[in-house]
């Protein structure tokens, strides 16, 4: 099975659940202004999306971007039941964005990037689709020791959200090398067991 194949069975599987997906607060300290374009990476069943397009107002807009179809097909019934019409899902890989160069104001993501097989090219992404000045706020784990080789490639212990882990020091080094300044971490959590792995969740921004 390859990873978004099995990224998808479970995704789909949770999206008619009521259970916790985040590892943060992202979306609180995105402080988004209205006319924004925004972006939701792993926007799920898109609570965060119609936070940000009530926030961004009419002039503003927002994508949210997920590749289960399951979490797709529910996010899109909530933007449909609460009349969100500046706002839309599409399916896509994080390393490969439907959008256009130097065009977002903002990009969150909540406990997402560390599914990505190819982290350095989604925040590649991510800075090439920001306009100067734009800004992104994600919160995500990072794993307090390397991951155990046996695991990293496992796609059932990745869609746990775990074995996707990258260290503390390799994450910020990657959004260092995508280019990003300002880089501020708002909170942090003490490590704790998941999987086969001890990771912690941060909430951190940057700009471009």
């Amino acid at each position: 099975m390859e990873i978004k194949d099995a990224i998808n069975e479970r995704y789909t599987s949770l999206s008619e659940t009521s259970c916790c997906l985040s590892c943060g607060g992202a979306i609180n300290y995105a402080k988004a202004i209205s006319g924004e374009i925004c972006v939701d990476l792993g926007s799920g069943r898109g609570a965060d999306v119609i936070r940000l397009a009530e926030e961004v107002g009419e002039t503003g807009y927002v994508y949210g971007i997920d590749i289960s179809e399951g979490m797709i097909a529910r996010a899109e019934a909530n933007l449909k039941k609460f009349d969100i019409n500046n706002a839309r899902i599409l399916r896509a890989e994080l390393d490969s964005l439907p959008l256009d160069e130097n065009t977002v104001n903002l990009v969150i993501s909540n406990c997402t990037i560390n599914h990505a097989t190819d982290k350095p090219a989604v925040w590649s992404e991510v800075y090439r689709i920001l306009k100067p000045g734009g800004r992104f706020v994600v919160s995500d784990i990072y794993a307090t020791t390397p991951i155990d080789e046996k695991y990293r490639n496992d796609p059932e212990a990745i869609a746990e959200c775990w074995a996707g882990a990258v260290t503390r020091a390799e994450y910020l080094t990657m959004l260092e090398n995508a280019g990003f300044k300002n880089i501020r971490i708002f909170e942090e959590s003490n490590p704790y067991e998941k999987g086969q792995a001890e990771v912690a969740s941060f909430t951190v921004s940057g700009e471009k």
